[in-house]
């Protein structure tokens, strides 16, 4: 008997799902923990105050007459605002045509190349070592130019005056240890900070983790009124130190040289008035739309002191 099958059918319906699915990664653990503001111009200024170092010898005589001492003026630093932009291009007929896990073409690739802005501004402020430049095109400096506490291997050395000014100097790479962590910590809380991210590579963070199977990390050993399945925990994902509590956060865009301890209140991205991924269409090219989207910002350490950094790290 024969048999009519879909090996002999004309006519169905190709069965395409009206989804997209995207492996790429678009977590910017940097980005999206700081704080956001906006400015005026292209070069954001900020001051920071700090208090004179507290004195063991403040007692006076009755009745003596009061000198005046100098006053600790203001430090004034500041960051270029950086132009960083995605273009896209679609043509007329593919925003007119019924497309699969999406209304219009090009409004689905401004979402793209706006998750593609925003983790080259992560990658730019965590993993590069530029000092500010207003020449164009103007560079803002990244995260590790502002950086005085915490260490570097050995001959390497901080930004000189930690203003944006200068890059870090790369040293002898060394592996991560619990007391390399410990020390910055301490370096950022002894100068008002209160770091609580620690933000590493995949590697690195996996590093973190494996730091407990040297019996240096103690557990919470918590006892059950009911049977339970014995649950091992490979991970490590809160640290409480001696200075704070710090939340272990993996960057895909980090790098495995630098290990960040960051205090969310004291940095955040600033962008100038109106050019926050803002998109402009571009001149028509004949029957296709093109347009860019635009982001100029700056990086805003309020208290660079707040942070702090393990640099030169050999990723093991």
């Amino acid at each position: 008997m024969a048999v009519f099958t879909t090996q002999n059918a004309v006519g169905e319906k190709e069965q395409l799902a009206d989804i997209i699915y995207r492996i790429d990664p678009a977590e910017t653990p940097i980005f999206s923990n700081v704080k956001k503001e906006t400015s005026n111009g292209i070069f954001v200024e900020w001051q920071v105050q700090e208090l004179t170092a507290a004195s063991t010898t403040n007692y006076h005589n009755e009745g003596a007459t009061t000198a005046t001492a100098a006053a600790t003026p203001t430090a004034r630093i500041g960051n270029y605002h950086q132009i960083s932009k995605k273009v896209f291009a679609t043509s007329g007929t593919l925003d007119a045509v019924d497309s699969a896990g999406r209304e219009r073409e090009h409004n689905y690739h401004k979402v793209l190349k706006a998750l593609e802005l925003r983790r080259d501004i992560e990658k730019a402020i965590g993993d590069t070592d530029v000092a500010r430049d207003g020449n164009d095109p103007r560079k803002s400096a990244s995260l590790t130019c502002w950086m005085s506490n915490g260490s570097v291997g050995a001959t390497g050395a901080f930004a000189v005056g930690a203003d944006g000014t200068t890059t870090i100097t790369s040293g002898t790479a060394r592996p991560l240890t619990l007391a390399l962590i410990e020390d910055g910590m301490q370096d950022a809380w002894e100068d008002g900070g209160n770091p609580r991210l620690m933000i590493a590579s995949a590697t690195n963070r996996a590093n973190f983790s494996d730091l407990s199977a040297t019996g240096n990390l103690v557990s919470n050993d918590v006892n059950m009124t009911a049977a339970k399945e014995v649950t091992y925990v490979g991970s490590t994902s809160v640290f409480l130190t001696d200075f704070g509590t710090v939340e272990a956060v993996p960057s895909r865009l980090m790098g495995n040289d630098r290990v960040f301890l960051i205090d969310p209140d004291f940095v955040s991205i600033c962008t100038l008035n109106g050019r926050n991924f803002l998109e402009q269409e571009l001149s028509q090219d004949g029957d296709a739309k093109t347009s860019h989207l635009v982001s100029e910002w700056a990086l805003k350490p309020t208290a660079p002191k707040a942070h702090a950094v393990v640099f030169d790290l050999n990723g093991s």
